[in-house]
């Protein structure tokens, strides 16, 4: 049973030949495929009343659902339903899905697992109560629904697991959690995934968040007390990795088959201070260097006090490639989120919605709102050219493109408004219901609110950047070949750009090789992003407070530079319409010319502080550059001096081109090779045609130091 890497690098042996077995099963599409064999539950009947018509599909869900027993498995409960896999609630009525469901969250783990749901349906009862005879009833009656079909569920893992002698460690658990509070590291593992299942089961994509500073506790308890080895620890969380891939399926899904948003945190400062890295930490290293499994994509918080063991170890653990691991600087996070407004108490808490953008777990609603700046710069500003257009001086031009994007948010934020019915205080209009998640966001229940109307303690949309240095190049290439050296004037070069560059090859080889662009250390390009970087997060600003929801910006593409390509024009800095171009806040490919290093102190001279909900640079490193003694520390010091210039996210991933094109040519021997794509992880094979040249492409182009 071999689990590859991305660059061949045989991976270590540490887990059971029973739960390699688990692994290779799971990862081999076998319990992905019989989600499928069971899509959906059906429900009947007309319904009036669109939070009656959940409920009876969650009820359903829990009644109906294929209960799923894995051979020798150490923790139990399955999503089991195929079509929970496609982001709705798996419940059909007159053949369509009732309902959508929620992703892009973080749930709140930590009270069911601490504190025991019981808790939750106590405050349940007590809003109930508080709401009863208000509008608000309804949607406590729906919660203390969905509680008594859960219980539903969880009685019949129960019954399936009474009369196996050999599950007897599952079945005493779950006699106890997640209802009552978790007393061990076993238990607490079990609820948190049976909790984490459920949701997923309902359809949903929850983030799991801080795992180690959850479960850590409870097994330094266990170590402490001889209850339990290290050895007997990393089996059990081993089964959590693997169950959560039980939705792997095989086949070409466009952009992978793992964009299930269940994204893990570890390691970083803790409520009191203090660094939280514990054994829990390091044995998520080793499940993911021994597995490669790449469906819970794991970040890692470092700062400038982060323990060299621990450095060292999450470098060891990349140089096996795929991009599993990720890296936040925590001490600029925390620092930025602070500035936004977030309470310290809050702040250091943070995780990710699911993919890489910062939230407050367990407390926070949260979309983003993509939009390609290049396309708003060539479409908008310039007029797709035209010759009726021109500008006295870069400045001019610039300006007139913030208008545009200040048009734009402004836009975004008037199109909000329409989610509410009253100002002062804001009353969200009734939306889809989603109980099940509500449940898990603190705030909804106290509110009488559900997770799309106010519920949750924080409620944020954020827009993005997309194509940022595309545009910053663009518009870096005006500056300097119109308005500085002046060889011609904007008109003129308005008429090569609109001809895409046709017959004026020597003027676009000198536009692409004579200038340094974002990613190469070169201050002019790089200055130019940094100020206009900190003029969207100001524009941005002014958003807050017009509406019920914060506005924090961000940068991110998501691998949508594939989908805008069609409808971009040819590039002011040399590229012809319909290039694909630069991804997240990643230089554009081909003009970072002076490695990983260059690109990352390009990246950190923005002002970081002013983009609380993150923005991502994609490093792909070469396995020659990452081999051996000397490639190990030269990773950990990328690392360091990555988190000491200032940086927010950090996506690392080691890949050789070479092993990706044979993956493409024999994709029966390549079915488990993960690769990094933009936020997640997706096993190569799963990628569509387009989707697998673009990431080749990138890796060819891969970074020395």
């Amino acid at each position: 049973m071999e689990f590859p890497s991305a660059n061949g690098i045989k991976r270590p042996v540490r887990c059971s030949d029973g739960t390699r077995r688990f692994a290779y099963e799971s990862l081999g599409h076998k319990y992905g495929l019989q989600c499928r064999e069971t899509p959906c539950v059906k429900i009947e009947g007309e319904f009036d009343d669109p939070l009656k018509k959940h409920d009876v599909a969650i009820r359903a869900i829990c009644e109906q659902a294929p209960v799923r027993i894995c051979e020798g498995e150490l923790i139990s409960g399955s999503a089991t339903l195929g079509n929970a896999i496609k982001h709705v609630i798996p419940a059909d009525h007159n053949g369509s899905p009732v309902f959508m469901s929620m992703s892009h969250l973080t749930a709140d783990f930590f009270t069911p697992v601490n504190e025991g749901l019981d808790s939750v349906r106590e405050a349940a009862l007590a809003s109930y109560e508080k709401y009863k005879g208000t509008e608000k009833e309804a949607f406590m009656k729906s919660c203390l629904s969905v509680l008594d079909s859960f219980d539903i569920w969880h009685k019949r893992y129960l019954d399936a697991l009474r009369d196996k002698p050999e599950y007897r460690a599952n079945y005493e658990a779950l006699l106890r959690v997640p209802h009552k509070p978790a007393r061990n590291f076993r238990e607490a593992v079990q609820s948190l995934w049976f909790c984490f299942a459920f949701l997923r089961l309902c359809g949903n994509w929850p983030g799991i968040g801080r795992i180690d500073v959850l479960l850590g506790p409870y097994l330094k308890k266990d170590l402490d007390d001889g209850a339990l080895t290290l050895e007997e620890a990393r089996e059990i969380l081993a089964h959590f990795f693997i169950k959560g891939c039980e939705w792997i399926c095989g086949g070409d899904y466009g952009s992978g088959d793992a964009q299930h948003y269940q994204n893990i945190v570890i390691s970083g400062t803790g409520d009191d201070g203090l660094d939280v890295t514990n054994e829990v930490t390091y044995l998520v290293l080793d499940i993911i260097e021994e597995f490669g499994i790449s469906d819970f994509p794991t970040s890692v918080r470092l700062n400038t006090r982060s323990d060299e063991k621990l450095v060292r170890r999450v470098a060891e653990v990349m140089r096996y490639g795929g991009g599993v691991l990720a890296v936040y600087n925590e001490d600029l996070i925390i620092r930025s989120l602070v500035s936004y407004g977030y309470p310290v108490s809050e702040a250091v808490k943070f995780a990710n919605d699911g993919c890489w953008e910062v939230q407050i777990p367990g407390k926070t609603y949260f979309t983003y709102c993509p939009y390609d700046f290049l396309q708003l710069l060539q479409h908008n500003t310039l007029k797709d050219y035209s010759p009726d257009v021109d500008f006295p001086d870069f400045e001019t031009l610039y300006r007139a493109y913030l208008s545009d994007v200040k048009a734009l948010l402004d836009g975004l934020c008037d199109a909000v408004r329409g989610r509410f019915v009253s100002e002062d205080p804001w009353v969200w209009r009734p939306e889809i219901p989603c109980t099940a998640v509500s449940l898990f966001e603190q705030g909804c229940v106290e509110k009488g609110l559900s997770y799309l109307q106010g519920g949750p303690v924080y409620n944020v949309i954020s827009p993005h950047v997309g194509g940022l240095a595309d545009t910053v190049n663009s518009l870096y290439a005006i500056k300097r070949l119109v308005f500085e050296e002046k060889k011609l004037n904007w008109r003129e070069f308005a008429a090569v750009l609109r001809d895409n560059w046709e017959g004026n090859e020597p003027l676009r080889q000198y536009v692409l090789n004579k200038y340094e662009y974002y990613g190469n250390d070169s201050d002019g390009a790089d200055m130019l992003c940094r100020r206009f970087l900190s003029d969207f997060a100001d524009l941005c600003g002014t958003l807050d407070g017009r509406t019920g929801y914060r506005f924090p910006g961000g940068v991110s593409t998501f691998g949508r530079q594939l989908e805008w390509a069609p409808h971009r024009l040819a590039c002011p800095y040399g590229r012809k319409k319909g290039e694909i171009l630069a991804a997240n806040a990643s230089p554009a490919p081909g003009t970072d010319t002076r490695g990983a290093t260059a690109m990352i102190r390009s990246y950190c001279k923005n002002d970081l502080v002013k983009l609380p909900i993150g923005a991502a640079l994609d490093v792909k490193l070469l396995p020659s550059c990452t081999a051996g003694g000397e490639g190990l520390d030269a990773l950990v010091s990328l690392l360091r001096g990555f988190v000491t210039l200032g940086g927010f996210f950090m996506q690392p991933d080691v890949a050789d081109a070479a092993v990706l094109r044979d993956a493409q040519a024999h994709p029966e021997d390549h079915q488990n090779l993960s690769v990094r794509v933009s936020g997640w992880n997706a096993r190569f094979v799963t990628l569509n045609s387009e989707w697998q040249r673009m990431v080749i492409e990138q890796n060819e182009c891969g970074c020395g130091y």
